[in-house]
C-alpha cells in the first residue's frame, strides 16, 4: 500500500513526548489487527461483522483493507464489541499516522530559541 503525504491529517501530537526509537518499523494498521485477531478467529465475514458493529459493509471493508483510517466512532464500536478500550485501538492508529508523517518529515523547520528564564 502506498501512502500519500499526510497533509491535514487531523492529529494534534505533543512532539515533546514523542520517542523516535520505535519508529523504524511501520506499525500495523488497526484494520489488519481487527481482521487477523478478531474477525478471522471468529470466522466472521465483513458483511456479518459490519452488521454486528452497526456500520456499512463498505466502511468496514475499507478499514480492514487499510484504505481508511480508524475513526473514533469506529474505535468505540470495536471496543464495545470486543470488550477492549477505544483508546487502545486509537493508539494503534496514532502510531501508524505518526510513522507515516515521519516518512515526510519537513526539513525546512527552524528550532525555536530557548526562552529566557522569568525573573
Amino acid at each position: 500500500m502506498r501512502y500519500m503525504k499526510p497533509e491535514g491529517y487531523g492529529l494534534r501530537i505533543d512532539m515533546c513526548n514523542v520517542k523516535r526509537t520505535d519508529m523504524t518499523r511501520k506499525p500495523t494498521h488497526p484494520g489488519t489487527v481487527f481482521l487477523e485477531d478478531v474477525m478471522k478467529p471468529l470466522n466472521l465475514s465483513v458483511t456479518e461483522t459490519a452488521r454486528m458493529l452497526g456500520v456499512s459493509r463498505k466502511a468496514l471493508s475499507e478499514f480492514v483493507n487499510e484504505k481508511a483510517s480508524l475513526s473514533p466512532e469506529m474505535a468505540l464500536r470495536i471496543a464495545k464489541a470486543t470488550n477492549t478500550s477505544a483508546e487502545s485501538w486509537m493508539n494503534m492508529q496514532q502510531k501508524l499516522a505518526l510513522w507515516v508523517a515521519y516518512q515526510y518529515e519537513p526539513e525546512n523547520v527552524t528550532v525555536f530559541p530557548k526562552a529566557e528564564p522569568a525573573v
